[in-house]
């Protein structure tokens, strides 16, 4: 508070307040003391007279590292800003594939740095109306290509769809009233008819002897946008509006589950994905289902462990808020592993702008998996197309 002593925020709030909030954000994210003690204090060095040696004795090398690291992010951002237009596309400059390769490299020396730097944005999101319409607009682009991403592929799933719909709301400020009202409109309606459906579901998993919590699923504007874009359907056959979430103690009750949900309504044709087979890049597992509902109407289901579910809601970030005295966090340290393998590849690459393309393709793209007839699974990037003249398994 010192360090601030007279700033003020663009909305003219004490600056205090913003890095309160991003310690808030980590707290709530469950990470450890020096990630939040670094979230306090992660403007103090670029933004007043404290040095790095003074945070170093005061707090600790821990904070202090941390601390640089995201001043250095900082830095790294400033030189990005500004080079996105209005349409969201990039002039491909040198300079600022740099900057994105040093921001890639910052993820594998220590990745609570970016998880701090990826809470000073949702911050910063979540304040964005004090700023100019078109520095929104800026803004808003670099989080939708770079952040949200950044967030989806750290498995934190609620800061992603958070900076999603966020960013929506700044770009396509009609687009997304419209989404946010005809959800609100159908509300009462649709409440209704999930717990009709959850009330069914609870009564056959009791009678089976399944010990399962069901809830309503939070609904996503910016995910609801992009069904309708991608599949080019109205928003009444967006299948996700109304859905429900199964958390069950293991894994063979999950499709035990499944096999209950399909039972008792009729599943969609192509809107089943194995996720517990298969899991994503960023470790997420479940099972998702639609299906016709009682009332004629979809039904999206989730269905999952509860360590699954944790996975999902914090992702790498579960290591910190649920670590145990000495017991190894095995998803962490894959999901560490794949981050550095992936770069101690690209290092090889001398061209920026080639080594972004690259990172942007096996960070940010989405997979698509399948199965051959004989069982081998298929890992594919999204558009991916066999030449005609293949000859292979088939």
């Amino acid at each position: 508070e010192r360090a601030h002593a007279g700033q003020t925020r663009k909305s003219g709030d004490p600056y205090i307040q913003h890095p309160l909030a991003v310690a808030f954000v980590l707290a709530d994210l469950g990470m450890d003391p020096d990630t939040i003690a670094a979230g306090l204090l992660h403007d103090v060095v670029e933004d007043s007279d404290t040095s790095l040696d003074m945070l170093q004795q005061e707090f600790g090398p821990s904070v202090a590292s941390l601390v640089d690291g995201v001043t250095k992010l900082e830095q790294i951002e400033q030189e990005q800003m500004g080079r996105f237009s209005q349409e969201g596309e990039r002039p491909r400059g040198e300079q600022e594939s740099e900057s994105l390769r040093k921001m890639f490299f910052a993820m594998a020396e220590d990745i609570r740095v970016v998880i701090i730097k990826l809470a000073d944005r949702l911050h910063n999101m979540r304040t964005l109306d004090a700023l100019a319409p078109e520095r929104r607009k800026t803004i808003a682009h670099e989080t939708l290509e770079i952040f949200a991403p950044l967030a989806n592929r750290l498995g934190v799933w609620q800061w992603k769809w958070e900076l999603e719909d966020l960013s929506l709301r700044h770009l396509e400020p009609a687009t997304y009233a419209e989404i946010a009202s005809l959800i609100k409109e159908r509300r009462p309606e649709r409440e209704a008819g999930i717990q009709r459906h959850v009330q069914v579901l609870k009564q056959r998993l009791t009678e089976e002897d399944i010990e399962a919590e069901i809830t309503g699923r939070p609904k996503h504007i910016y995910s609801i946008y992009n069904k309708m874009g991608r599949k080019g359907v109205p928003f009444q056959r967006v299948h996700d509006v109304r859905g429900v979430r199964v958390i069950t103690q293991t894994v063979p009750d999950c499709y035990r589950v499944l096999g209950i949900v399909h039972g008792l309504w009729k599943p969609i044709p192509g809107e089943f994905d194995d996720y517990i087979a298969t899991p994503k890049e960023n470790l997420y597992q479940s099972l998702h289902t639609a299906v016709v509902g009682d009332d004629g109407n979809t039904l999206e289901v989730q269905i999952r462990t509860w360590e699954m579910h944790r996975t999902a809601e914090y992702g790498i970030a579960a290591h910190w808020r649920y670590k145990e005295g000495g017991k190894r966090d095995e998803a962490f340290e894959a999901k560490i592993a794949w981050l550095r393998s992936l770069l101690e590849w690209r290092k090889e690459v001398t061209d920026a702008s080639e080594f972004v393309d690259a990172m942007k393709t096996d960070i940010f793209r989405d997979r698509v998996y399948t199965f051959t007839p004989k069982g081998k699974l298929i890992d594919l990037p999204v558009d991916a197309h066999l030449p005609e003249d293949y000859v292979g398994e088939q």
